[in-house]
């Protein structure tokens, strides 16, 4: 298999089980990863969703007043994830969404968008960016982190250029384990 195809290819829905477990918490805490960036009432997008270890955790911050889109292009792990949902006491708020993998396919505004280990398994980049930038409101976030052991350096540095290309304003490079991260800002005065 080539570098170009690894990339791309798609955690499966069982691989999933690996990245959700008590050893995370202590890794990426949601509230401290997002305690500057997402906020009650707001309305944030997870995408790559997987089995909903951050969608869970970001309907949790954002409350009743708030939504979170859990979007994935598996089923499978939207099914666990509603499952999940509905025993944490979140299922009211999060509404999940079967993408085709060429883009997110959704007619809605964002406060919050997070990309958490998933950019790389999205072949264009660019199209991506440019769909996210569009749904953010103004004064929105969007926040990227991937794997280090995974997207090299100089991947990461394109996938901030493709955020950058579409007018976003990088803000930060939080320190996140075990990941290359950024968080982007929609100019203007949030809504």
């Amino acid at each position: 298999m080539n570098k170009a195809r690894q990339e791309h290819d798609i955690c499966t829905w069982w691989h999933a089980y690996f990245f959700d477990n008590p050893l995370r918490r202590l890794l990426h805490a949601p509230r401290r990863l997002f305690a500057d960036y997402l906020f009650t009432g707001m309305t944030a997008m997870d995408i790559g969703c997987g089995m909903g270890y951050f969608s869970i955790a970001m309907a949790k911050i954002v409350g009743a007043e708030g939504k979170v889109l859990a979007v994935d292009v598996q089923p499978q792990m939207l099914k666990i994830l509603r499952r999940r949902a509905a025993r944490a006491g979140a299922g009211h708020i999060i509404l999940t969404h079967l993408c085709d993998g060429s883009g997110i396919g959704l007619d809605k505004t964002v406060d919050f968008a997070l990309l958490f280990w998933a950019m790389h398994e999205i072949p264009d980049n660019a199209g991506l960016a440019r769909e996210i930038t569009a749904m953010l409101k103004p004064g929105g976030i969007c926040f990227v982190a991937e794997p280090a052991f995974h997207v090299q350096a100089g991947t990461f540095a394109a996938q901030v250029s493709a955020f950058a290309q579409t007018g976003l304003r990088e803000i930060a490079r939080p320190k996140v384990a075990l990941s290359r991260a950024a968080v982007f800002k929609k100019e203007g005065p949030r809504g």
